[in-house]
């Protein structure tokens, strides 16, 4: 679950789609003979966008609108995965293809599309000597109806990225724990994200998501009820489980030990309070806490595979999270070893989850180091997004990866906990 301090810019996401809704009303026949959006819009998937709602460029050049994530079928090698390296000259727009004519266009798409499946993308690699990775992509955390995206769409952004298969995860809370940043990106019909937008959704698509539940810890019946969603729904993952509680709870420890008996990878969000170990400096929404108290259940329930998630998680990786004063250390180096690598190196069931602006500003911080992180934690990293830009996957192949290591991030440890 994306951090509530995170949803303003991803609000572009859901937006921008109306602009290529429009260009595919205007000019249908560009579309029946298959131009990809880049070319229609005159825009590359790798061209920056204009400073949106006082965002700087900074902040918003890690990200892709689903405008260009669409554009990215354009883009997809005889791997059917996203290439990071295409350049699709931005220079080319819609009325100058018009003025081109018919001719042009039908050459053009030679260009594009020999067989249908070769792109200029792989045909410019081919020049260079320079190959996308083909690999097989799994996104580990994945949520429905969420900032704005109902299934129809999400499919259609999956088949832009490459993406096979999602794990859909539901997150579940009382009201009182719910932080209403999230009520603007959130289905208005229920509260969080609820396990029947997951079944309903995956239901439609089937073969597209695998899906997850949460259930109450202090529920009585939880166990009962999570055995129900597994065997009656098919749900194979524990998650997102987020909510204001200890994670190292009675009550919790012994709901992440039914998970592992049920053979359901648990999912944690941890957002911890502020001043680190302190008296809390103010009201904050906080989730689990810190990383430490996930110890308890790491010890206790070592047939349970966990992955972490989110700030509280993914600060820890350098050794002054303490210190820190913000839950998102952006563009700052890491520091020594943090708790995290301890963890990983004590716990073997301890797994991270890559998704979201904090794992994506963690392994942003020091690329050398991010690099090596990557490759000895190999068997331990899980690629996901949640959200629908292409940042993540972006990081991770410009970092030149052994094919080998990504193709265990991207999807081979999500199949080897949750087999399809």
């Amino acid at each position: 679950m994306l951090h509530a301090g995170d949803l303003r810019s991803q609000r572009r996401f859901v937006e921008s789609d109306e602009t290529l809704r429009g260009l595919k009303q205007s000019e249908p026949s560009l579309y029946r003979v298959g131009l990809p959006a880049q070319i229609l819009t005159g825009r590359s998937r790798n061209a920056p966008m204009p400073a949106q709602g006082g965002q700087s460029m900074e902040k918003l050049s890690g990200r892709i609108s689903s405008k260009e994530a669409i554009g990215n079928s354009g883009d997809l090698a005889t791997s059917g995965q996203p290439n990071p390296e295409s350049r699709i000259p931005a220079t080319l727009g819609r009325r100058g293809l018009l003025r081109a004519g018919l001719t042009s266009s039908l050459s053009l798409l030679t260009g594009l599309a020999i067989g249908g499946r070769t792109s200029v993308a792989s045909q410019k690699d081919q020049e260079s000597e320079r190959k996308a990775p083909l690999h097989r992509v799994i996104d580990a955390h994945c949520h429905p109806r969420w900032i704005g995206y109902d299934g129809a769409r999400m499919i259609e952004n999956m088949d832009a990225a490459g993406i096979e298969r999602a794990w859909l995860l539901s997150w579940e809370l009382p009201e009182s724990e719910m932080d209403p940043g999230y009520y603007s990106t959130t289905d208005p019909t229920g509260l969080g994200i609820t396990f029947r937008d997951v079944i309903d959704v995956a239901e439609r698509y089937p073969g597209r998501f695998i899906p997850g539940t949460t259930v109450d810890p202090h529920d009585p019946h939880a166990h009962q009820k999570l055995k129900a969603a597994a065997e009656i729904f098919r749900a194979r993952v524990f998650g997102e489980f987020k909510r204001r509680m200890r994670y190292d709870d009675p009550d919790a420890i012994r709901l992440f030990q039914n998970c592992g008996e049920l053979g359901m990878p648990v999912i944690f969000h941890l957002d911890p309070t502020f001043p680190r170990h302190g008296v809390p400096s103010n009201w904050q929404w906080w989730y689990g806490g810190g990383i430490e108290v996930m110890e308890a259940p790491l010890r206790l329930c070592p047939h349970t595979q966990f992955l972490g998630h989110a700030p509280g998680f993914w600060r820890e990786i350098s050794s002054d999270a303490d210190q820190e004063p913000l839950a998102y250390p952006t563009g700052k180096p890491i520091v020594g070893r943090g708790r995290l690598l301890d963890y990983l190196d004590k716990y073997p069931n301890l797994n991270c989850d890559l998704s979201a602006d904090s794992g994506h500003t963690a392994l942003s911080r020091d690329l050398n180091f991010t690099r090596k992180f990557l490759i000895d934690y190999q068997d331990r990293v899980f690629f996901g997004r949640d959200m629908f830009s292409n940042q993540l996957y972006d990081l991770l192949v410009s970092l030149n990866l052994p094919s080998s290591v990504l193709a265990k991030i991207l999807a081979g440890n999500a199949l080897r906990l949750v087999p399809v």
